[in-house]
């Protein structure tokens, strides 16, 4: 008789604490990308997305590099061939669409300097042109 109240604290305790679990988790694996990317390692990045079980394509709107989307910061940290690997997972909707200024990667790319890089190359030919 005692122990259903007891089992039925414990449930409503541990459920409490999952969100907080998950958000620590998210943030555990957003660092761990941004830090893989400024390395310019694509190896470690896909070991990274591996041992989390996350593909790219469905994390990619929801993580930010010091406030900016992952290719932007590949494109910042000169990380160009992880930046190209970012940009051959994502879905050609997700490098057409407008980020938070309202410009897609490409529009951006172009008008901050890095219509030459290796990365802008591999989106070209992600959306084949």
């Amino acid at each position: 008789m005692r122990l259903f109240p007891v089992a039925l604290a414990l449930v409503v305790v541990s459920s409490s604490m999952l969100p907080a679990t998950k958000a620590v988790a998210a943030d555990s694996i957003a660092a761990g990308i941004c830090t893989e990317v400024q390395g310019d390692s694509k190896m470690r990045l896909r070991k990274e997305l591996k041992d989390h079980r996350v593909k790219l394509r469905n994390i990619y709107t929801d993580v930010a590099c010091n406030g900016e989307s992952i290719l932007r910061f590949a494109y910042r940290s000169n990380a160009n061939d992880t930046g190209a690997f970012i940009a051959q997972r994502l879905l050609t909707d997700q490098l057409q669409a407008a980020e938070s200024d309202g410009q897609s990667i490409l529009d951006w790319a172009n008008a901050n300097g890095f219509g030459d890089s290796p990365i802008t190359k591999a989106i070209k030919e992600r959306l084949g042109g």
